[in-house]
């Protein structure tokens, strides 16, 4: 009973593996061992769609705009377009996958 389970087990991790994105909506480098999942139209206002993302990413996102901000920008598109998220994406670039660092909120 044990041996099934286990093997049930391995097969499901390697059906994730092989289904998880390759890379991060947002800065377009290659995931690490952490995604998070973020929802491009906050869920407070409406949205459904969902992107992966590095943890990194994921805070500046948050640190540069508020819910009702991201909701009007509509796509990662047009959040890469702004100033403060432009200058996080040249910084992150170079990083490695599971970098991490403090994020600060944007100017």
């Amino acid at each position: 009973m044990k041996r099934k389970a286990g093997l049930a087990e391995a097969a499901a991790r390697a059906a994730a593996a092989r289904d998880a994105p390759a890379a991060c909506a947002l800065c377009g480098r290659p995931l690490g061992v952490r995604v998070e999942w973020h929802h491009v139209v906050p869920r407070s206002e409406g949205g459904v769609e969902t992107a992966p993302l590095h943890p990194i990413c994921h805070r500046a996102l948050h640190a540069a705009a508020d819910n009702a901000t991201l909701a009007r920008a509509g796509t990662l598109e047009a959040v890469r377009e702004w100033p403060a998220i432009a200058r996080f994406l040249r910084w992150v670039a170079g990083k490695p996958a599971d970098f991490h660092a403090p994020t600060r909120r944007g100017r």
